[in-house]
């Protein structure tokens, strides 16, 4: 009977290690998945950023160029703002379901490397 006690007390003992051991394992590689999701999405927005300041300076120097081709300056921001708000409304209307769907994805494909 002496001899059962110490065999439970080490089996109990690396039963408990393993248990921490698990735990240890499932945070660091719920950490992994954390900081790669996070990186990944500033990184794009760091991106993203960098072509919405490009698009803005090539969009101030169309509507530049146009107004002086139309006559008057207004004429060149007016055409080319008239251009985005059709492009936001043909990507609203025909193009919200497929890029909120592709959104979706990339977010859960993400999750799940």
């Amino acid at each position: 009977m002496e001899k059962e006690i110490p065999i439970l007390k080490t089996l109990l003992e690396k039963a408990s290690d393993y248990g921490k051991t698990s735990y240890e394992l499932v945070k660091l590689k719920a950490l992994d998945k954390a900081s790669g999701i996070i990186s990944s999405y500033i990184m794009n927005t760091v991106v993203f950023m960098l072509l919405g300041l490009v698009l803005l300076f090539f969009s101030f120097g169309i509507a530049i160029w146009l107004g002086d081709i139309l006559g008057k300056l207004f004429y060149g921001f007016f055409a080319v703002t008239s251009f985005y708000a059709l492009v936001a409304i043909v990507l609203h209307f025909i193009f919200h379901k497929i890029i909120k769907k592709r959104i979706r994805n990339s977010i859960i494909k993400n999750a799940l490397k």
